[in-house]
């Protein structure tokens, strides 16, 4: 049974139509590590770049607002500054959500390949307990619509090129995309709740072993990342 409070978000990809969501639930005990791993399986996302989780402080009037910022810290961390946020960095592996302080409609902002520059935002919807819920079940996605994202296309820009690219299916862009991904069709609109939460089951403990373990995945977990089970 679960026996930590339930966390349920909404999460939203910044700056794209129609909008890609995901609606899921956690338990109150993971790391804000974990649930960057979580949002990166339920995004599409492949653990290939740096990422942070931000959680904005509302402070009294007249007081500018903290930004608390949770990354990997490690040998190649590189010490965040931004001379226009009061930004106080921690470590994403330590701790837990419960510890953050959270309520029902706290905002939180998860950034992923500082390149390509991703932002999803995560609304906490209702916190909860629910006994008669095996733990093993979460975390479980409970809807969502959209693809994700893809990655190293160069953001939303690149994204919403390459929709475009494949709707027209014919031309240069189209062309270019079609050989960089290796198909001749790519519907943005596809998700599979059955399959996310298989995926969510599977996944973020590979990338616990690649940003805090700093371990290549194996072959397997590539497979298993590309969804080659599904074409057997």
């Amino acid at each position: 049974m679960a026996t930590h409070s339930i966390y349920q978000f909404c999460a939203e990809l910044d700056d794209y139509e129609p909008i890609i969501w995901r609606r899921f639930q956690v338990t109150d005990n993971i790391t804000p590590a974990r649930l960057c791993y979580i949002i990166q399986v339920l995004f599409e996302m492949t653990a290939s770049h740096l990422m942070a989780l931000e959680v904005p402080l509302e402070m009294p009037s007249n007081a500018p607002d903290v930004i608390l910022r949770f990354e990997i810290i490690d040998d190649h961390f590189d010490d965040y500054s931004d001379p226009h946020r009061d930004v106080k960095v921690y470590d994403a592996t330590e701790g837990t959500l419960r510890r953050i302080g959270l309520y029902p409609g706290s905002t939180l902002n998860f950034n992923y390949d500082f390149g390509d520059d991703w932002w999803v935002k995560l609304t906490l919807e209702e916190i909860f307990e629910d006994k008669a819920l095996p733990g093993s079940e979460l975390p479980r996605a409970l809807g969502g619509a959209g693809f994700g994202i893809v990655e190293d296309v160069g953001g939303t820009a690149g994204l919403k090129d390459l929709v475009k690219a494949f709707k027209k299916k014919k031309g240069a862009d189209y062309k270019q995309f079609s050989e960089w991904l290796g198909v001749d069709e790519f519907d943005m609109d596809a998700f599979d709740l059955d399959d996310m939460n298989f995926r969510l089951k599977k996944i973020p403990r590979i990338y616990k072993q690649c940003y805090e373990d700093r371990l290549e995945p194996t072959q397997r977990s590539i497979d298993l990342i590309e969804r080659k089970y599904l074409k057997k």
